[in-house]
């Protein structure tokens, strides 16, 4: 039986954006697994943010991604076995505001990433993770497979979108050989959690509201997602990174991670479950004009269930307790629950997924 501890204990992992809200829980775990970790990041987007939170050990190397020859020095120096590459500009009105910005660090940040990979001989493994967005987007009722066709009509979805195809033009034409990298791709839903001070996000919008006690401008309540805590896409991920570092050349390919079909919820069902256990909790509707955005989205995760045996470990509920659990503890008590919610579900996802223990 092979734990995530037995493939990742001792490994050179390098991550890129662990300064970020996703990446920082990835280091997070990863620490607690035992691997010798580094990282390359811009600094952190926001005070606070999760990152300088955690204050973990590592190789922090700030550098953006978008400049190919630090990129490339830095592998040279670091010699990783696998990179996960979370790097990114993540926002959807963001992108509207500097596309070219979006367009620069999600496509052209990734080339320069796996261009450095192909030059650097320790690395075995590489996943990149792009986003459910980067499907054409026909607010279909039903979930978008890996093989659905690509597109974007913002400037957010297009550039996850045109990052796919670097990946596939990547694996096809450089990482093909039998002694070459293997490269994936990860798609995941809407992530939710603790210690995301993003601009624009329900979760982080909610929490400054009640901070400046006045109500949250909800812009689109009947808008669907699919809502997951962030600690599920992570496990999708170290699944997916072991296979390929296991030389499995059948899963370097792109792959969705997805909730359960009651976790696809409208943003108007996600507030009244949030006021449930946080009861100070007040919105308004707006009525002010706003960009395109997508109204309605799925994933359907039916690979990464049969093929990884991966699933999620956390209901609806439980991923919206831990989430309004961890920011009541920081804004009351000033504690980081971190630690103690990665333990809280590896606990659970141990009981629940035995082959998959953690530690």
């Amino acid at each position: 039986m092979t734990t995530l501890a037995d493939v990742y204990r001792g490994r050179r992992v390098l991550i890129t954006g662990h300064t970020g809200f996703k990446g920082s829980w990835l280091a997070l775990w990863l620490q607690e697994l035992g691997s010798a970790l580094a990282g390359i990041a811009l600094a952190p987007a926001s005070i606070p943010n999760h990152w300088t939170l955690l204050n973990l050990p590592l190789d922090d190397r700030r550098l953006d991604v978008r400049d190919g020859a630090a990129l490339a020095q830095a592998l040279t120096e670091f010699q990783p076995e696998i990179v996960f590459h979370l790097a990114a500009q993540p926002l959807v009105r963001r992108s509207y505001c500097d596309p070219i910005e979006t367009w620069s660090t999600n496509v052209m940040g990734t080339a320069h990433l796996l261009e450095a990979c192909r030059k650097t001989a320790s690395v075995r493994a590489v996943v990149v993770v792009t986003s459910d967005k980067c499907y054409e987007n026909h607010e279909w009722p039903w979930g978008y497979r890996e093989n659905d066709r690509l597109g974007g009509h913002d400037p957010y979805s297009a550039s996850k979108a045109g990052t796919e195809l670097v990946v596939a033009s990547y694996r096809s034409a450089f990482f093909s050989a039998p002694d070459a990298p293997l490269l994936a791709s990860a798609r995941a839903g809407n992530v939710i959690g603790g210690g995301d001070w993003s601009e624009d996000r329900l979760i982080p919008d909610l929490v400054r509201s009640i901070q400046g006690n006045a109500p949250l401008a909800i812009r689109s309540p009947d808008a669907t997602r699919p809502w997951q805590h962030v600690l599920e896409s992570l496990h999708g991920y170290l699944l997916l990174g072991q296979k390929l570092l296991e030389g499995d050349r059948a899963f370097a390919q792109a792959w969705n991670f997805g909730p359960e079909p009651e976790a696809n919820r409208s943003v108007a069902e996600v507030l009244d479950r949030v006021r449930r256990d946080w009861p100070a909790l007040r919105w308004r509707i707006t009525s002010e004009p706003q960009p395109h955005e997508a109204r309605l989205l799925y994933l359907d995760s039916a690979q990464a269930r049969s093929r990884l045996n991966w699933q999620p470990v956390w209901t609806f509920d439980q991923a919206i307790a831990a989430t309004t659990d961890w920011y009541r503890a920081w804004l009351e008590r000033g504690s980081v629950l971190s630690r103690q919610q990665l333990g809280a579900y590896v606990a659970t996802m141990s009981a629940t997924l035995p082959r998959r223990v953690c530690a």
